[in-house]
């Protein structure tokens, strides 16, 4: 596809940038995930990440793309919650490029450059974090409407706000945390209710979009939160299964045995073994 267009962003809009970068940053060390702290600095290496600078999102993209195969691809404005969700099926992240008003500097009512990029993109580089990210999206195709509104819930208590364990702490991996210096440090304090991640629960938890969060879901790990996952998509009414296939970039649908069976020998999985057998149930 084309290269996405680079952005020229005005003084004061790096100024804005450059108060939410070094606020948040001071606090990663302490308040961020292992994955999101090993990633930054790769971030600012290769793609730009400094206090005086906002990345465009080329250069992000390439870099996801050689991590784990997720692209960017810049979005006006918000979409609906299954054409997002969509996109994330095929491993693409849509993301906004306008920054926040600057008489707000720690606050926006909507996802802008700042959310996005100090956030989201860290994580799409891991690995493990990006398949579960997937998971999501390839449960979302051919859903019907109430499940898609679940799946949106769930994307909103784990990618967006989302803490998971790491040894006897708790730490945020949720870009709507990550990219709020307010909300990064109210989550782990003693103020919120932390709640294990158990999704037929956290797909139906009611949330504040403009306020901090009342309840946060806490994941043991996020190879966990994959494997919960897509135990609770196979809950969803739909005639077909899907998986993504890395060397073509496209979904592949399962709708019969026949297909199943020739997944399961094409990759040598017990994982994929048991998805046949319960298929032929």
């Amino acid at each position: 596809g084309q290269p996405i267009p680079r952005v020229t962003y005005t003084e004061e809009e790096k100024k804005t940038w450059g108060t939410v970068f070094r606020e948040l940053k001071n606090l990663y060390p302490t308040h961020a995930c292992y994955e999101h702290n090993h990633v930054f600095p790769l971030l600012e290496k290769y793609c730009g990440y400094r206090e005086d600078n906002i990345p465009q999102l080329e250069d992000i993209s390439k870099f996801l793309q050689t991590c784990t195969g997720f692209r960017l691809r810049p979005v006006a404005g918000l979409l609906s919650s299954r054409d997002f969700l969509a996109g994330l099926a095929f491993r693409v992240f849509h993301s906004t490029q306008y920054i926040r008003h600057a008489s707000k500097p720690m606050y926006t009512p909507e996802p802008d450059i700042c959310h996005e990029l100090l956030g989201h993109v860290p994580l799409f580089a891991d690995p493990s974090f990006a398949q579960f990210s997937q998971e999501i999206g390839l449960a979302s195709l051919g859903a019907p409407d109430d499940f898609i509104e679940k799946l949106a819930t769930v994307y909103w208590f784990t990618v967006e706000f989302g803490l998971c364990k790491e040894g006897d702490s708790l730490k945020a991996y949720g870009a709507g945390l990550l990219s709020s210096f307010g909300e990064l440090q109210y989550c782990l304090s003693s103020k919120p209710e932390i709640q294990p991640l158990l999704l037929e629960k956290t797909s139906v938890q009611k949330y504040p979009v403009t306020e901090f969060q009342p309840v946060y879901y806490v994941a043991e790990s996020f190879q966990d939160a994959k494997e919960k996952l897509r135990k609770f998509a196979q809950t969803i009414p739909r005639p077909f299964s899907v998986r993504y296939n890395p060397y073509t970039q496209r979904i592949e649908v399962l709708d019969n045995a026949k297909q199943l069976k020739n997944l399961a020998d094409t990759i040598n999985s017990k994982e994929l073994q048991i998805c046949y057998l319960e298929f032929l149930k």
